[in-house]
Parts: structure tokens; C-alpha cells; sequence
């Protein structure tokens, strides 16, 4: 039996999908408690973000307005089916995701992958996000003036829940190009853990 409240969760990460890569700072505050926590944990030194912010306000602060002037054309996407999606006491851990944009500014195509986790409060007839960390296990920088690569590792991928198979088949056919041009997507086939 499906729990009640997961299209509640899944209509919360949907919602912040869409305020994150459409820059829609208001929709932040549809899926987050006014009070809700966002923390990050960085391995990579190829993208920076405030350790933790405190409030809706802030959290859409951090991820979507300055997020936004900084990055365009950003998919985000859940490495996992919607209807896959596993919840124990209000948590969601370790949900993996891939993200492909583009860092105008510097030409160039930004591509990374980590996991999130995210904590539910305790409504049961409307939750909202009371807590989420975001890790990021990975960030690369890849010269794209055009952003034609950009739209190559975008192009065919369900969004923004995008099947881990799905994925490893698209990326892996890009890496197997005899150009060579995209050697670095089979680094990001799989999903991080």
C-alpha cells in the first residue's frame, strides 16, 4: 500500500525542481515550512554555497534567486522513478540527482551529481519540507561557448524524474562518440550513492 502522504513528497520535490531551474523564488515557499533548514556538504572545490541557511526565505535565497544569476538553462533531475520513491519516517535519504546547466559568464557547461536528503514535517494532511541537504559529490566545469554540449546531454532525458537505466544508456552512448567530445558524461552514467 502506497503511503498517503507520498504524492504530498513528491508534489514538494516537483515544486522545488520548478522554482530551482525556472527561478521562481515564490515556489520555494509552496514546498518548505517557513522555518525549514538547508545544509550542504561539498566535495568538490568546482561550486560553493553557504554551509546552511535558516527559513524559506533564505533557502530561496540561496538556491534560486543567486542561484539564478549565476546559472541558466538548468535541468535538475531525480535519479529515480516517481513511483519508486522510498520514505521512512518522513524522510526521503540519500535521493540521488544529476544536474546539467550552463554558467554563461564563463562559456561554460556545468555538470554534477550528489544526493539529497529530505525531511518532512509532521501535517499529514499538507507536509512541507522542514529540512534539506544537498550533497554534492561532484562538479565538473567543461569549456561549451555555445552550449551545444549542453543541449546534447539534455536532449531525450525525462525530467525531472529520470530513470537510473534511462540515463546510464543516454550518457553511455555519448561517451562511446568517436569525437571524443564527451569522454566525461560516462562519469556521470550511474547514479552516486
Amino acid at each position: 500500500m502506497e503511503n498517503p502522504r507520498l504524492p504530498h513528497y513528491r508534489h514538494a520535490l516537483e515544486t522545488y525542481i520548478d522554482a530551482k531551474d525556472n527561478t521562481k523564488p515564490a515556489r520555494i515557499h509552496e514546498a518548505f515550512a517557513p522555518d525549514a533548514e538547508l545544509t550542504f556538504s561539498l566535495a568538490t572545490p568546482n561550486i560553493a554555497f553557504p554551509a546552511r541557511s535558516v527559513g524559506a526565505e533564505a533557502i530561496a535565497k540561496t538556491l534560486v534567486s543567486d542561484f539564478g544569476e549565476r546559472y541558466s538553462r538548468c535541468r535538475t533531475y531525480y535519479l529515480c522513478e516517481a513511483d519508486a520513491l522510498a520514505v521512512h519516517e518522513r524522510t526521503i535519504e540519500a535521493l540521488p540527482w544529476l544536474v546539467v546547466m550552463r554558467e554563461g559568464a564563463a562559456g561554460a557547461l556545468r555538470i554534477g551529481h550528489g544526493t539529497y536528503r529530505w525531511t518532512f514535517d509532521a501535517n499529514d494532511s499538507a507536509p512541507r519540507v522542514c529540512a534539506l541537504h544537498i550533497h554534492i559529490a561532484r562538479m565538473d566545469v567543461i569549456d561549451d561557448p555555445d552550449g551545444a554540449r549542453l543541449e546534447r546531454l539534455q536532449d531525450g532525458l525525462s525530467y525531472p524524474w529520470l530513470a537510473p537505466g534511462d540515463l546510464a544508456a543516454r550518457y553511455g552512448a555519448l561517451a562511446q562518440e568517436a569525437s571524443g567530445a564527451f569522454d566525461f558524461a560516462r562519469d556521470f552514467a550511474h547514479p552516486v550513492r
